[in-house]
């Protein structure tokens, strides 16, 4: 037996080689060891925010590194195998091992096509976790166990990849189904590869909520936004204030308006202005305002965020006309992605979280939108 995979594992060679230029696997094992650096350090935990943001990072970056260098050392083990094959004299054996070469070059085949699919994620967000969230729209009960359905088929999804993923809040419906719910999705690149499922989702089918047995459509709205950095405590440099001090005016007494106690900060950058003078010195005076300027510039920047996030998220009717997928189970069996075409005839294991195909055409038909 003589098994010819010579083009096929030409292809893939070439296509990994593609990947690690994009990745930079030098500067990914650079990063890494940056951060066992800093993970290693006795005080880590000093600070549980930082040292979270630290572990994560260390975790994400490693499971890249792994995946990357994993599919180079399967590839080196599948052409050994093809030789095996090709050398094995035993026909009952030879058979054997093809096909054990042959699931793992469709294993491998898939895998370099998720890694390909992940070079296109070039956005500023895409390399950040998500946040997805599924509303139901028109259609009644039927919308409410929709969204249920799709909420399923994303935690589905992530489980079989792997992915952390939390559910962070969820509304249900008086009958069946949910109202909404939100889910946070905690891996590398998260973002870049969930954000072509933002849109409106159709179901139709025989609803097992309509007593005369009549075909319901309905939509669900899902919206994904990319989990964004903690804001923590605000460092204000120097250069950024400008700090002057005057007399407290109002009532008298131990010293209050009698010297320059009063203190007037101006952050430059934004106009943001607090006045202190409630304090006996100008020290005092001086922290006070400093707390309540950064304080203002805390909240001003998650306001920011929040519209950026917005922004990102759009805006999502869930209703006739702007759908971006159908999913059909009465009278045919079908998913058809609007946008890419890509379509299968089994909703069942769609629905099941096996949604890589739709990621992957979505990514696709984005960067192909985009270049035109």
């Amino acid at each position: 037996m003589q098994l010819d995979y010579g083009a096929r594992l030409a292809a893939l060679r070439s296509t990994l080689g593609d990947v690690l230029a994009v990745v930079d696997v030098d500067a990914l094992r650079s990063r890494i060891a940056d951060l066992e650096q800093k993970a290693a350090a006795p005080d880590l935990w000093n600070d549980p925010e930082a040292a979270q943001q630290v572990t994560s990072e260390l975790s994400h970056a490693q499971s890249q590194l792994n995946r990357v260098t994993g599919v180079e050392r399967r590839l080196d083990d599948l052409e050994v195998l093809v030789e095996l094959v090709n050398a094995e004299d035993d026909e009952a054996q030879a058979a054997e091992t093809a096909k054990e070469a042959d699931a793992e070059l469709a294993a491998v085949e898939a895998t370099v096509s998720e890694l390909e699919v992940q070079t296109l994620l070039n956005g500023e967000y895409d390399p950040r976790p998500a946040v997805v969230t599924i509303r139901a729209g028109a259609g009644g009960v039927d919308a409410a166990d929709f969204a249920e359905m799709l909420l399923r088929m994303y935690l589905r999804w992530a489980e079989q990849h792997k992915h952390a993923v939390t559910v962070m809040d969820t509304s249900y419906a008086e009958e069946a189904g949910i109202k909404s719910a939100t889910i946070e999705v905690d891996a590398p690149y998260a973002f870049g590869t969930l954000s072509v499922e933002a849109g409106t989702h159709r179901l139709v089918r025989m609803s097992p909520f309509n007593s005369a047995g009549k075909r319901q459509t309905s939509f669900a709205a899902v919206e994904v936004i990319p989990l964004l950095e903690e804001s923590g405590e605000i460092e204000v440099p120097e250069s950024d204030i400008r700090i002057d001090v005057f007399r407290s005016s109002g009532p008298g007494g131990q010293s209050v308006n009698t010297t320059d106690s009063a203190v007037r900060i101006t952050h430059l950058p934004t106009g943001i202005v607090v006045s202190m003078q409630n304090e006996k010195s100008q020290i005092q005076n001086r922290a006070a305002a400093m707390r309540v300027l950064q304080s203002r510039l805390l909240i001003q920047r998650r306001e920011e965020e929040a519209a950026k996030k917005k922004e990102l998220a759009g805006t999502i009717t869930a209703s006739w006309g702007d759908q971006i997928r159908n999913y059909v189970l009465a009278p045919y069996q079908m998913v058809k992605d609007l946008r890419s075409e890509y379509e299968v005839n089994n909703p069942s294991a769609v629905f099941d979280g096996d949604i890589d195909g739709f990621l992957a055409a979505g990514i696709r038909w984005r960067k192909r939108a985009v270049e035109v």
